[in-house]
């Protein structure tokens, strides 16, 4: 079904609001030759619409539009003109009075909705939608049509076939904004474990822990797009910059991380969101890995990925050549042959690496440390740290703080 251009220019003005430069309402309806007084705005969105149209051709595209429609005009029983306002996405202006059978317009809106959608699913086509708040003025119906868009944020972490409504949205967001900052201080803890991961270049320690912290961040959001987007892209530069720490091209990894917050931002569904950073972050810390890579056998490099990947844990010998398949006398050997250290000494020097980067970013204290990178006993941990550093972990801090000062001033 195909609108008039005229009926499509009369939407257009007063979903921006822009016909008041021009026109009073009474005019603009006389000039289009339009008879009615919108009053809300729902927007029906197709489900997974980048997927559906990959490889279809415009004559699909046409079809689906006027199928969609075709279920919309047959179902929605009060006056309404619409506008196409991307491709997949149609805003519907409804005529609706401010009571129906003394039932509150949002709940009046709402059964259309839900009837909107029982008609589309009879054509195969599952769609979203979102309500905007009733609005007696047309001047305002700009501001329900925002209020629509907003509502469907939801949409990026919730999925398809839903019905989203502003007035819902904005009372859920205030009783939620109140616990928001005391459950982001809890996984600060886990975002500071994922990077010292990175910075000792262990890629599935890494991806394994990320799905996780990225489903805290959005909790601690309150599932809130555009923050959790922020907060994540924060996330990403921060991973960034261990990459650069590692010496890689500055300029390299700038061009890859602007054309990738690009695609992040085009992301609409949470799942291929995650997808996305995972795969990035993954190549991210491969890169950190690359300049940490020894040239040591399959088998002793999949020794050393156990070991990253078990740090934080008591490792045992056996453990390690039990995962290569070795025996433990042959790992030693191989090992020490290859790297140059025993694995006792190796991992040590991991954890010490490890024990740094939290050194530096935290004011977590020794023990706290300590059990962070595998060290059950603080005092063993900060004797083994003099040993190698010439500082004690303290000292070592202390210094940090003062260089880092000195750089800045």
């Amino acid at each position: 079904m195909n609108q008039h251009p005229q009926h499509a220019a009369f939407s257009h003005l007063l979903l921006t609001g822009t016909y008041v430069h021009e026109y009073t309402y009474e005019q603009l309806q006389k000039a289009y030759g339009v008879t009615i007084n919108p009053s809300l705005v729902m927007l029906v969105s197709v489900d997974r619409y980048p997927d559906l149209i990959m490889g279809k051709d415009i004559e699909w595209k046409v079809e689906l539009g006027q199928t969609l429609m075709k279920a919309i005009c047959k179902t929605v029983g009060v006056p309404f003109t619409w506008l196409w306002i991307e491709e997949g996405v149609v805003a519907l202006l409804l005529e609706l009075p401010a009571q129906t059978d003394q039932l509150p317009p949002g709940l009046n809106a709402l059964q259309i909705a839900k009837d909107m959608q029982k008609a589309t699913d009879a054509q195969r086509i599952s769609v979203s939608i979102g309500i905007g708040t009733h609005y007696g003025d047309p001047a305002m119906l700009q501001h329900s049509y925002r209020e629509a868009m907003q509502s469907m944020v939801d949409r990026f972490f919730q999925g398809n076939r839903l019905i989203f409504s502003y007035m819902k949205k904005k009372q859920a967001d205030a009783a939620a904004r109140e616990s928001m900052s005391a459950y982001k201080e809890m996984i600060e803890n886990e975002r500071i474990d994922l990077l010292a991961r990175v910075h000792i270049g262990d890629v599935e320690g890494a991806i394994a822990v990320l799905p996780t912290l990225l489903e805290k961040v959005a909790q601690a959001n309150q599932y809130h797009v555009s923050r959790f987007q922020s907060e994540v892209v924060d996330l990403v530069m921060m991973v960034s910059r261990l990459v650069l720490e590692a010496g890689f091209s500055a300029e390299t990894i700038l061009t890859e991380n602007a054309h990738f917050i690009q695609e992040l931002y085009r992301t609409i569904r949470y799942d291929k969101f995650v997808q996305k950073v995972c795969t990035y972050v993954r190549q991210l810390t491969e890169q950190v890995a690359l300049t940490q890579m020894l040239e040591v056998s399959p088998l002793i490099r999949q020794a050393i990925r156990f070991i990253k990947e078990q740090l934080n844990e008591r490792i045992m010998l056996e453990e390690v050549a039990q995962y290569c398949c070795l025996s433990k006398y042959h790992l030693s050997h191989l090992f020490k042959r290859e790297v140059g250290l025993s694995v006792v000494d190796f991992i040590n020097k991991l954890r010490l690496e490890k024990a740094k980067y939290y050194l530096e970013t935290t004011d977590w204290t020794m023990q706290q440390i300590a059990s962070q990178v595998g060290f059950q006993d603080a005092n063993y941990f900060s004797r083994m740290f003099k040993k190698v550093h010439q500082l004690s972990p303290s000292e070592y801090r202390s210094r940090k703080i003062v260089l880092d000062s000195n750089k800045f001033s």
